[in-house]
């Protein structure tokens, strides 16, 4: 896949990016390098190559997934202007 000179024009218009003749020149040699590079990595053969995560072996850390209630309710509506059993009260809206 290569890029022409009209297609990075677009894109730069499509982006807001202002740019003159010759950025837009050096702009589509430069894409077209980049675009090179990632279709020499298709070429690569990864058969037998397990994904990824870190080039480092490690384990994941994990926590134990406990329910908490957080025992907070009063703080939480201690700052709301209306309040009835650690429940928010609002104007009714729907009638």
């Amino acid at each position: 896949m290569s890029v022409d000179l009209a297609t990075v024009k677009r894109v730069a218009h499509l982006s807001r990016i202002a740019l003159t003749e010759e950025e837009a020149e050096r702009m589509t040699s430069e894409l077209n390098g980049i675009l090179g590079f990632v279709e020499q990595l298709s070429e690569v053969n990864v058969d037998g190559v397990e994904p990824m995560t870190s080039v480092m072996p490690m384990q994941m850390k994990k926590r134990e997934d406990t329910v908490m209630d957080g025992d907070k309710a009063t703080d939480i509506v201690a700052n709301a202007p209306n309040s009835d059993r650690g429940f928010f009260l609002v104007p009714k809206v729907v009638e």
